[in-house]
């Protein structure tokens, strides 16, 4: 971060810029309101600029990034990682800064990049060359290999920037593709650095290029634009369903992950111990206000069984309340702020919705007093506990994206299930019970992407990331993660080449 000096934040065929038309934008302090950087404010010029620059360092002869060997673009990539841990700390700061999140998130956002980037160098670096297929024939030589999509368009979201950044950039330049990202315009500023440090690491110019701007026009024009042969998007379910579409209109490749609605299921008898209690009631807090409930996979919806349902919720509220809010690197904070007013604005609403409907507010339920949070300008809610809850409440239905933890109960295994599954989305559950048989059972029949068993959030890079129903298309991390930015090609050699003969003449 450079205060509020206008940087050059678009990258272009090596070169870093201002926007064309010269706009700029204001990136704020979730914390306390102020300006943390000016960035340029691209357009659909820059984005077309950037598309160009890409095709070309994809098209760009024998030598070109597609063309350089497994093994050089790992070794390209475990630079970089070794680079994001030298500047881990700054990195962290930033990310802490710009979305609001706690500094040590930061730095686990920072490792967790680190480890997706060595994990892709490994994986691309390790695998065979090519897919030998048996045509039935000593004659025939038949195999199929893998050749990079071509341009990537990357859009990222604003809560998890650089993490989200390294599940699309990682596997696009392992497998030898180029591409541009747009960063939300919310919190583009860990991005920045990542393209600097590919830079730094020797990416020829060109392969990675960077457009800061708004969805509209950029994010739209690199949707539909026909030398974008791939297009990955995260981020809300109607931005995302949009700009899909424009993309599929031109036959493009597309990933789309679009959020949930996470289901907590959590069984009487994962409570029957003190040190089970502790857990759960430790875990549900976990789910819902870490990043203060920014993030897509949340459990948010505690579905707790009615029998332990008071003690489980009393308790719950009483820790939600002693959360301790505040500027993510302070010490002791232990929840940062919304990334902004409009986010701000839209739980306050779900909230006033909920309370309409008829959900018991336990806990929460509105701004800090000033005198309770430091700075007390910035964009800071309560977690807050809905209980009473139901599937007809909006708040219940919707992705809020905020401190928001609403409590349905159940008195059996099918409607624990029932309840789960009845979302539009299914990006990620899970599930607490003492009773591994029941547990995985329950965890079979849940309809969606990632489901944990007596845990909540960590994720693996070796394991696909992704979703069912409207949570999106495709997958992120794992071997599936590395063939979205592929293309399967068939090579049929005839080895003794003979006439047919098919036609007499």
């Amino acid at each position: 971060m450079s205060g509020t000096e206008t940087s050059e934040t678009i990258h272009v065929g090596g070169v870093w810029r201002a926007a064309a038309s010269g706009a700029t934008r204001e990136v704020l302090d979730p914390a306390d309101a102020t300006t943390l950087q000016v960035v340029a404010e691209g357009g659909a010029e820059d984005a077309d600029a950037a598309v160009a620059a890409a095709k070309a360092a994809f098209d760009g002869g024998a030598g070109a990034w597609p063309r350089t060997s497994a093994g050089e673009r790992a070794a390209l990539l475990r630079r970089v990682a070794d680079l994001l841990q030298r500047d881990r700390e700054q990195i962290a700061l930033i990310e802490s800064r710009d979305t609001g999140k706690t500094l040590e998130e930061g730095r686990v956002d920072v490792d967790d990049v680190t480890n997706a980037f060595r994990y892709f160098a490994d994986l691309v670096v390790n695998e065979s060359g090519g897919r030998v297929v048996d045509a039935g024939s000593p004659d025939v030589h038949s195999v199929v290999v893998h050749e990079p999509v071509g341009v990537c368009a990357l859009i990222t979201p604003w809560n998890y920037p650089l993490l989200q950044a390294s599940w699309k950039v990682a596997p696009a330049l392992a497998t030898g593709n180029t591409f541009v990202i747009k960063p939300s315009e919310v919190t583009p500023l860990s991005t920045v650095h990542l393209v600097r440090l590919l830079v730094e690491a020797g990416l020829p110019a060109g392969v990675a290029n960077i457009v800061t701007g708004a969805g509209l026009p950029v994010g739209q024009r690199l949707a539909e634009h026909p030398d974008v042969d791939l297009f990955s998007f995260t981020g809300g379910l109607v931005s995302g369903t949009k700009a899909g579409a424009a993309a599929v209109s031109g036959a493009k490749k597309i990933a789309l992950e679009l959020g949930g609605k996470n289901p907590n299921v959590v069984f009487a008898d994962a409570c029957a111990t003190d040190e089970g209690f502790d857990t759960a009631v430790d875990q549900a807090l976990n789910a819902a206000f870490i990043h203060s409930g920014q993030v897509c996979s949340a459990g948010a919806r505690l579905i707790i069984e009615e029998s332990v349902r008071d003690r489980f919720v009393a308790e719950l509220a009483r820790r939600a309340e002693k959360i301790k809010l505040g500027r993510g690197t302070e010490q002791g904070v232990e929840c940062g702020p919304l990334v902004s007013q409009q986010q701000l604005d839209k739980v306050e609403a779900y909230v006033a919705s909920a309370l309409a409907e008829g959900a018991n507010l336990r806990c929460g339920g509105a701004r800090p007093e000033p005198s309770d949070v430091r700075p007390a300008t910035g964009y800071f809610y309560r977690p807050t506990v809905l209980d009473g809850c139901h599937r007809g409440m909006k708040v219940v239905r919707e992705e809020t994206f905020g401190p928001i933890l609403t409590v349905e109960t159940f008195t059996t295994e099918d409607e624990a299930v029932t309840l789960a599954n009845d979302t539009e989305y299914g990006l990620a559950g899970a599930v607490f019970s003492a009773d591994t048989a029941r547990a995985r059972r329950v965890a079979a029949r849940l309809r969606h992407g990632t489901v944990w068993i007596n845990d909540y959030h960590p994720y693996l890079p070796q394991a696909e990331w992704g979703g069912f129903g409207k949570s999106g298309i495709g997958r992120e991390l794992g071997p599936t993660g590395l063939d979205e930015y592929r293309e399967s090609k068939h090579v049929y050699e005839n080895l003794r080449p003979q006439p047919v003969r098919w036609f007499a003449g």
